[in-house]
């Protein structure tokens, strides 16, 4: 095993994606957020590898230093590679750590895969489980709501993403990052494609995980912050934990969507004593 070193895995399309793997013992498999790549788990990865753990975490397509495909942004896609990912190191008993849109990528592999590769989740500020408003998910947010979004990242994508990641790291305390943990953040956004950007806004907007969810049957962590902004606890989290049976849901008070900076070290601790539990 090439660990700590940069790797690669082919997809069922073809589509070549980056991956990293440190460590030995049971695997947490770290599904990253929209635009995001591997690097935003520099607070979990090292501290879960000194724990005895095995960590790995790729690049979704169009992120980071994988494959920019025109295709294949679907949830039921990107559910796939997830998949591939699983079958390429062939992993089992796996822990998944998935934040935001990574969460509706958990849910749904679960949901179409099954899970006899999985051990436990674990739903970090997770965008779940259905956030476009219909007739029978009024709580969800209007259409309109992404038609602002998209229209913000075609007119000026670093000014929408500079405006969005200072609400991101913020609380209700204030904003509880540097300057340079900022621009750290955008900058990897900015790592994504364009087009990446705009197709997996639409997906995570349209996609319904509300059935998938109530048929998990492994034990589920679900964590959210009261002050999230990206993802507001009243229409994801809570609702989230209320459909997984015998789901542990834990609401962190001030915390944003950027936790696992803010608080990474509550984070940390309460992950690992769900693990261990």
């Amino acid at each position: 095993m090439n660990q700590g070193a940069e790797m690669f895995f082919e997809t069922t399309d073809g589509t070549r994606l980056a991956y990293e793997d440190y460590g030995q013992g049971r695997p947490i498999v770290f599904v990253t957020s929209s635009m995001l790549n591997t690097e935003m788990w520099e607070y979990q990865i090292p501290f879960f590898v000194e724990q005895g753990f095995r960590c790995v975490s790729f690049d979704r397509r169009g992120h980071g230093r994988s494959d920019r495909p025109s295709t294949g942004y679907d949830i039921d896609t990107l559910a796939d590679d997830l998949a591939a990912f699983l079958d390429h190191l062939d992993l089992h008993d796996v822990i998944f750590v998935a934040h935001s849109l990574g969460g509706a990528e958990v849910a749904r592999y679960l949901g179409r895969h099954g899970e006899d590769r999985a051990d436990r989740a674990v739903f970090v500020s997770a965008i779940l489980p259905f956030l476009k408003q219909t007739e029978d998910n009024p709580e969800g947010a209007p259409e309109a709501a992404l038609d602002a979004t998209l229209a913000a990242i075609r007119t000026d994508r670093p000014k929408w993403l500079t405006r969005q990641s200072q609400a991101y790291f913020a609380t209700q305390l204030g904003t509880e990052a540097s300057p340079a943990m900022i621009d750290w953040k955008i900058r990897m956004c900015l790592s994504a494609s364009p087009w990446a950007t705009l197709q997996v806004q639409q997906t995570v907007f349209h996609t319904d995980n509300r059935e998938y969810l109530r048929g998990l049957t492994l034990p589920t962590l679900v964590i959210h912050g009261d002050a999230d902004f990206s993802a507001p606890a009243e229409l994801t989290g809570r609702r989230t934990a209320a459909l997984i049976p015998g789901t542990v849901y834990k609401e962190y008070p001030a915390a944003g969507h950027g936790l696992y900076v803010t608080h990474k070290d509550q984070l940390n601790a309460d992950i690992l004593d769900f693990i261990k539990s």
